[in-house]
């Protein structure tokens, strides 16, 4: 058990989910279920080992999820279009290469706003109301406009999620970077620093926590924008082109496995960010 005691109610949780998902898989899949339950007579045990055990299910049980992960992650080579580590792998490059730009973008914006208050009111309200229109509107019209300039394959998906994910950065970086104290700022001029001495040597160490907050959320929002990228575009592979192909074909197990896999898939690269911060920190000097 861990030493601060949260093991026990982190798996009474996931228990008590699992429990709940087997009671709702009964009633979700009634339809489909019904007539193979009136061929066996019906019967409690009927009902729940047909409701459970569907090749098409509605809502498929956790255990035929878990032998269809299995299936496409272990039993397939990673490199045949089958697998699900294939299709992993091409959202998830599409999600670092947006993420990548989304930051880079983000972070630049922020230190041009705090230095110019020309730029705070000419872009600060823009960067706002680029986030009221919904990505599902606009990934299409990215999507086919790009196509005809003869940009396909990853750069569209990818800036989607530059999209969707320069925002939290922009935000939290402007608020990082004007974090210090007027003291220490007022301390700086006293020195003769100069503007960037002053954003280097207080402003960027200051933001460092701000950043990584925003990078939590930024990761896990282009992993979305890949995933929203994948449906218009027709692509072979991508965890949003195996749900649209499962949408179409009826294979609900390629839907929720996908959706699985792209949960698993977000928590580990914000833990990997949570980590790599812990690491900045203590090399900061940062207690524990």
């Amino acid at each position: 058990m861990k030493k601060d005691g949260k093991a026990i109610p982190i798996a009474t949780v996931c228990l008590v989910l699992v429990a709940i998902w087997y009671i709702a898989a009964v009633p979700m899949n009634a339809v489909v279920a019904q007539p193979k339950i009136d061929a066996a007579g019906g019967g409690l045990g009927n009902v729940l080992a047909i409701s459970w055990n569907l090749e098409r299910p509605i809502l498929p049980a956790p255990h035929q999820l878990v032998i269809e992960l299995w299936n496409t992650i272990f039993m397939i080579a990673p490199w045949k279009v089958k697998s699900l580590l294939f299709h992993c792998w091409i959202t998830l490059s599409s999600t670092l290469l947006g993420f990548a730009l989304g930051v880079a973008l983000g972070v630049i914006l922020a230190i041009g706003i705090v230095h110019s208050k020309l730029l705070n009111k000419a872009l600060m309200p823009w960067i706002i109301a680029s986030q009221t229109i919904p990505i599902l509107a606009i990934a299409p019209m990215i999507i086919v406009v790009l196509g005809a300039l003869g940009l396909t394959g990853l750069l569209p998906k990818s800036l989607i999620s530059m999209y969707l994910c320069f925002f939290p950065v922009t935000i939290g970086m402007v608020k990082g970077l004007m974090s210090p104290d007027v003291m220490h700022r007022d301390l700086m001029r006293t020195y003769n620093a100069s503007t960037n001495e002053v954003l280097w040597k207080l402003r960027l160490p200051a933001s460092i926590p701000f950043l990584f907050t925003s990078l939590k959320v930024a990761i896990a929002i282009a992993l979305t924008g890949a995933i929203v990228g994948e449906l218009p575009t027709g692509a072979q592979g991508g965890l949003g082109s195996r749900m649209l192909v499962g949408f179409n074909f009826g294979q609900t197990m390629h839907v929720w496995s996908a959706l699985v896999a792209g949960s698993v898939l977000a928590a580990t690269l914000v833990f990997l960010i949570e980590w790599f911060e812990g690491l900045v920190n203590r090399r900061m000097g940062a207690r524990p």
